[in-house]
């Protein structure tokens, strides 16, 4: 294994690498590795926990660049001294770096409301297979430059390049945030009715998640189905929001920490991998970035040989 501790060390890795041919599989800190298809036996791994840091954070503009071994934590400690927060939030915990959460485009909870992956990401720079480096978008809201390629990077699974550096959209800290669990019988369907009114609303909440009674014991709720509602924003609109969640059936309140614990039991997500590089377009591009398929060979279904 091999912990590169900056871009141009990575970079020459990978150019040894496309040289010789030999594959090798792009870590971040290694807690999500039975995702996707199986990598070729033989790849050298390399984790990219040594590649982080906060690069440049502009609370005026919401906008946050950092490397890709940071982690989530680190994120949060950053932005909320300034009343802000990174809100991707996928599921796992938040010791998940911010380059493997964008490479696997994880969403979570949070993902309607407040964004997916490729709707946060501004700009990357990454090493593709062959050891160049490149940088896609940029660090500002305004500047869309190279966004397409941006968001080809996110979702990848490092197969067209590894990222290195993300710079992401920020959001500030909503005034009112509290949180619900409203008992809910998944047969009553004029409950149903009602969540899906407030969910497609003009109070829709920050996030809502349907739990079993066995995921609730586990998350220290009273053993029953309910769904975890989440709701912002100012006074007014969190207090007609309020009164929608408590149409929906009874309610009590509990504190916002459940939703780290509730993301943190799905720590593996189902994924379903199909053959990403069947069509022409596909493969030009894994030709044009890794022509020499070193990357992650195999982890989406693709020949890993």
């Amino acid at each position: 294994m091999r912990r590169p501790a900056s871009v141009p060390e990575l970079a020459a890795l990978v150019r040894d690498a496309h040289a010789q041919r030999s594959a090798l599989r792009i870590v971040g800190r290694g807690a999500w590795l039975g995702a996707g298809g199986a990598v070729r036996p033989d790849a050298e791994r390399i984790e990219l926990s040594q590649v982080a840091g906060i690069r440049e954070y502009v609370p005026g503009d919401l906008t946050l660049t950092a490397g890709a071994g940071t982690t989530l934590a680190e994120l949060d400690a950053a932005t909320a001294p300034h009343g802000q927060w990174c809100p991707l939030l996928p599921w796992g915990t938040d010791d998940a770096t911010l380059g493997a959460v964008f490479a696997t485009a994880t969403g979570g909870p949070f993902s309607r409301a407040l964004g997916r992956p490729r709707d946060l990401a501004l700009g990357i720079e990454f090493v593709d297979g062959t050891g160049t480096v490149v940088r896609a978008g940029g660090r500002v809201v305004k500047n869309v430059a190279g966004f397409d390629l941006t968001r080809l990077l996110v979702g990848a699974w490092g197969t067209l390049g590894i990222i290195t550096e993300v710079s992401v959209r920020l959001r500030a800290r909503p005034k009112v945030d509290e949180t619900w669990a409203v008992v809910f019988r998944p047969g009553d369907l004029a409950a149903r009715e009602r969540l899906n009114a407030l969910e497609r609303g003009p109070c829709a909440p920050l996030a809502s998640s349907l739990v079993d009674a066995a995921a609730c014991e586990r998350l220290g709720l009273a053993a029953r189905p309910c769904v975890l509602v989440r709701l912002g924003g100012n006074a007014s609109l969190a207090a007609a929001t309020r009164s929608v969640v408590r149409a929906v059936g009874p309610a009590e309140p509990c504190e916002t920490a459940v939703w780290t614990r509730l993301r943190a039991l799905d720590l593996e997500p189902e994924v379903v991998v199909q053959d990403a590089f069947s069509s022409p377009i596909a493969r030009r591009l894994k030709r044009q970035f890794d022509p020499g398929n070193i990357l992650n060979p195999g982890i989406l279904g693709e020949a890993a040989a």
